[in-house]
């Protein structure tokens, strides 16, 4: 057997080191076109780095493929799902769901509460399917071209959309997250749960007063596009009606019926094209722009809903900024991002390199809210390096939760912290499988939308800040004297 050394910490930031220098020099270069392969590259590069590090501690190369097949087996079920999330945006284009949504939408909304309506609504939804990704994927695509529609910068509807969606994934019983932070921290679901309500409601409560001040102040700023116009095109080009809503509730119904998220989207994206050829006939030969008998030009226009790019003509130029979608294929990139990421975390993992990180600070916290603080920035800091929230969530939850004990602090403590900090950070790192996955979705780049998802950015600063004022710090000691 060959012998493995223990990675110093000068080990453990040698890939790291290499990865943020390379990224840096990519937004430098390349700006938001970075995600169209130059961070793909630097992500095998780095893993090509870490590779070489382990290999010198010792790791063997069957080790390291063995850690990089299960941390792409990690990401398997998120992209499946972003594929079919690619092909229901396609058919619910096609067939005037999104659409219709936008119609409605624009006359009930006005940039005055936009903002502040489309966090609200996104949270809803998020809380009743436990599903940041549906969310946004559906509701998220309506509201960001309601947003585009009324004038407002797409960064600020965006990071409304992401911000309510993260909240309800994040208190939601049906969330994965929600379920895993606890099993993580070695506590239960509904004690998780009303926890957290201590930091992340007020932390919503902020967001939203926060919404509404923008929009207040700045909704009359003459910004604001006419609707009367996209309304008109959008009602003559598609056959916009009431029934067409059925699809997104059967969908919702499903996920809060906890049907997998899977299942659940693919029968969306299936009932999409059968309200397509109901409804839109002949939007579906438009599409398909090919000669031949009806059930062929049916099949084809369907079909390239699902898989590639499609572009609805209006008289309306800014509709059609609207009205495209760029199928499966359209979220191929975005998969490419997400598998070498994978590589990357999984050489890291494989290597120890990731546990020695995080093995230092633990060495390093001495008070309760320095365990607190430094729980966060560990799911934060592997939300950077290992590119998927899950692993944010379980590797700090498996490091810290003996020392949580060992100090005298109750599990939900961890839990809490875990989702504060790993769940929702995910959506802002432009490498992660959440922010590349939401940027693609939205056609909104990471870096656009990140400095107007302010509950994402405060959860786990409130998180830190009760920690620093001992707020709701709960302790083995106050749950005997509870029993007593």
């Amino acid at each position: 057997m060959q012998k493995t050394k223990e990675p110093t910490l000068w080990h453990a930031f040698i890939p790291i080191i290499f990865l943020i220098v390379l990224l840096s020099l990519n937004v430098v270069i390349f700006g938001d076109a970075a995600l169209d392969g130059s961070n793909q590259i630097v992500l095998i590069l780095a893993a090509a780095v870490a590779a070489l590090v382990s290999s010198r501690l010792g790791i063997s190369w069957d080790d390291m493929i063995d850690g990089v097949v299960k941390s792409i087996s990690s990401a398997m079920s998120s992209i499946l799902i972003l594929l079919l999330i690619g092909a229901l945006a396609g058919t619910w284009l096609l067939s005037g769901i999104v659409p219709a949504m936008i119609y409605y939408g624009l006359q009930i909304l006005n940039p005055t509460i936009f903002l502040f309506a489309a966090c609200v609504v996104s949270a809803i939804v998020s809380l009743a399917t436990g599903s940041s990704w549906s969310t946004i994927a559906t509701l998220g695509v309506a509201l960001l071209g309601i947003g585009q529609a009324l004038g407002i910068y797409e960064g600020l509807v965006a990071g409304a959309i992401i911000s309510g969606a993260y909240f309800g994934d994040k208190m939601s019983p049906l969330s994965d997250t929600t379920n895993l932070a606890p099993a993580m921290a070695g506590t239960d679901l509904f004690t998780h749960i009303r926890y957290m309500v201590y930091t992340t409601v007020p932390s919503l409560a902020i967001t939203l007063l926060i919404y509404l001040g923008i929009g207040v102040f700045s909704s009359s700023d003459g910004t604001v596009n006419d609707i009367a116009p996209i309304l008109v095109s959008l009602s003559d080009k598609f056959d916009i009606n009431g029934w067409l809503f059925i699809v997104p509730a059967a969908v919702i119904l499903m996920i809060v019926r906890k049907v997998p998220a899977i299942p659940a989207l693919l029968a969306g994206t299936l009932l999409g094209g059968v309200f397509a050829f109901i409804f839109q006939p002949d939007i579906i030969l438009e599409v398909a722009a090919i000669e031949g008998p009806l059930w062929k030009q049916t099949y084809v226009g369907v079909m390239k809903a699902l898989y590639t790019d499609i572009n609805v003509v209006t008289d309306n130029a800014m509709v059609n900024e609207l009205l495209s979608t760029g199928g499966m294929s359209g979220m191929l990139n975005t998969i490419w991002l997400i598998l070498c990421a994978m590589v990357f975390g999984g050489i890291m993992e494989a290597g120890g390199l990731l546990k020695k990180i995080a093995s230092e600070i633990i060495k390093r916290v001495n008070s309760t809210w320095s365990l607190i603080t430094s729980t966060a920035a560990t799911c934060v800091f592997f939300n950077i390096t290992a590119s998927d929230q899950y692993l944010a969530i379980v590797v700090p939850g498996r490091m810290y939760a003996d020392i949580y004990r060992e100090r005298g602090l109750m599990p939900e403590n961890l839990s809490r912290t875990l989702e504060d900090s790993g769940t929702v950070t995910s959506v802002l790192v432009p490498w992660n499988t959440c922010g590349a996955t939401q940027s693609t979705v939205l056609g909104v780049g990471t870096f656009i939308y990140a400095p107007y998802c302010f509950f994402n950015i405060i959860s786990p600063l409130m998180t830190v800040a009760f920690a620093v004022f001992n707020i709701k710090i709960r302790r083995y000691k106050e749950q005997k004297e509870a029993v007593a």
